[in-house]
Parts: C-alpha cells; structure tokens; sequence
C-alpha cells in the first residue's frame, strides 16, 4: 500500500548578515562619480529588507549599521591608497588619481524593512544616493543621483534616477494644476517643473502624485511632461493597463525587450484643461494655470 508523503516546504536560505556588508561596498565601488579634482563616493545607503528578515536581524541592526559604516571608510582608504608605480603611471599618463571621498562627508547607513512588498525573503534592496555639487561639468544647482539596486539570487537589477533640487520658494512658478480623489481623500498638486511622474509609487519608483489606490494603477502610472521652450504639455503612458485622456485611451508610451520596458517616444499633447484616467480607477482633472 502507498503511503502518501508529504513533501517539506522549500525553506528560504538565510542571508549572512556579513553579505548585507559586502553588498553595500560592492555598491558604492560601483558608483563613485569622477570629479576635475576628487571622485565622489554615494554617502548615503537605504538597505531594504524582506519583513521577516529584517525581524531575524532586527536586535543586531545597530551592530550591522556601525559595522557598515566602518566597513566603508575602511574601503575608502583601500582606495585611496595607490602604489607608488600606480601614481608614476597616473602622473606620466597625465591624469593624476584624484582623490575618492564621501559626497557628504560622513557615512549614513539604515536598514529597513521593505514597505512595499517589492523585496522577495532573501534578497535585498540598496537606494544609494549621492550629492552632487553645483559645478559647470554636471550643470547649474545641485542634484541628487540615485541608485537603486535589488539583488534577488543571482539577479541583480539596477535603476537610475538623478533628481535636481526643487526651485526655492522665491522662484517658484506654477504651471498648472492637478486635482483628483483617491483611496486617502482629496488632493490638489501644483506643477512647477517640467516633468512629473504619476503612480502608486514605491522604493524603486519615487513619483510626484502618489496615487493611494489598487494594484490596477501601476507604481510608475503615467509621466506628464512640459516642453520649456512652448510651454505646452504631454501625457505618457508607462502603466500596465493604461491611461485614458477625456475618455480615451492613450497610445503606451514603452516597449517591453527581453522583459526590461524601455520608453519609445510616444506621448500625447495635453489640452489647457483635461481629465487623465488610470486605468478606469482614479481620474486626474488638469487644468493650465496662466
């Protein structure tokens, strides 16, 4: 007589909390940012946990933080610390090696539990953010540049955002108004840049307008953009089941290659006054404001 077994369930493998560690160095050796006269290193580390492997490390997060902090200035003085035949080779070739250092100059490193339900129980999310100063090479004012890298097994997937400082109050100008209502209530937005991102947002998808609603509006919905030199805007679609403008559906304004979504240039003007739609679940009323 066959006996019916009940097979175990696969078990997650524990990540060592030392690999937590090496994965942060790993990410700021990845993307330091060479100026005329020093390389920037990212000062700044958000490391996203799965919830229960966070609640596993959660009494040693303290440890883990200092460790990581220390872990990286050790590494910045690696770096740093050429060999003689290294730096004779740099000078003769005339680029002496500029000096890497901390963008801000201290370290600040979290750990955190994902919020989002984005990170998968034994990956990993790192958001490094490094500070970029005003300077002729990279353009007027500061930004920030951003990188957000998710390791999953042997998967390693990597966005990259760089966003410029707001205008301060004084400067500030409005070019038109977004009212709508979703899960969280009424809101009004006002547009002062040239490009604002809507969705559900999340860890990897920062956005504008945060829409509180269904999975059916995706975390990185639609773009609204504003060519500076007309002053006229457009609407992208970048969500998985669409955006309608004054009840119509707009043409997507990505392709999807060997599953990476890829913008195609495909946009559509938007009137003076309009209503955007996400994906027959919350309803957007634009209007110019001149």
């Amino acid at each position: 007589m066959a006996l019916n077994q009940t097979q175990p369930a696969a078990v997650t493998p524990h990540r060592p909390a030392r690999d937590l560690i090496v994965e942060v160095l790993k990410n700021m050796r990845r993307n330091l940012e060479p100026l005329r006269y020093s390389t920037l290193a990212p000062s700044r580390y958000l490391i996203y946990l799965h919830p229960a492997e966070y609640a596993r490390l959660e009494s040693i997060v303290p440890l883990l933080q200092e460790q990581t902090i220390r872990a990286l200035s050790e590494e910045l003085d690696t770096l740093n610390k050429r060999s003689f035949v290294q730096r004779y080779a740099d000078r003769f070739r005339g680029n002496p090696t500029a000096p890497i250092e901390s963008a801000a100059g201290q370290w600040q490193v979290e750990f955190l539990p994902d919020p989002d339900g984005d990170v998968e129980e034994g990956a990993l999310l790192i958001d490094s953010q490094l500070r970029l100063p005003p300077s002729l090479e990279l353009g007027h004012g500061e930004q920030t540049r951003r990188i957000t890298t998710v390791h999953s097994g042997q998967q390693v997937i990597t966005r990259s955002q760089v966003i410029a400082d707001a205008p301060t109050v004084a400067t500030v100008r409005v070019f038109a108004r977004i009212a709508y209502d979703d899960d969280s209530g009424h809101h009004t937005f006002d547009v002062t840049k040239d490009s604002i991102t809507i969705g559900r947002g999340g860890i990897t998808y920062p956005v504008d307008i945060k829409i509180a609603s269904s999975a059916d509006v995706s975390r990185e919905h639609a773009r609204i953009r504003r060519d500076a030199q007309s002053g006229k805007f457009f609407l992208i679609d970048l969500s998985t089941l669409g955006t309608m403008l004054n009840g119509r559906h707009v043409p997507r304004g990505y392709d999807e290659v060997d599953g990476t979504k890829r913008e195609n240039g495909a946009e559509t003007p938007l009137p003076d006054s309009a209503r955007i739609g996400l994906a027959d679940t919350v309803t957007l009323q634009f209007d110019l404001v001149r």
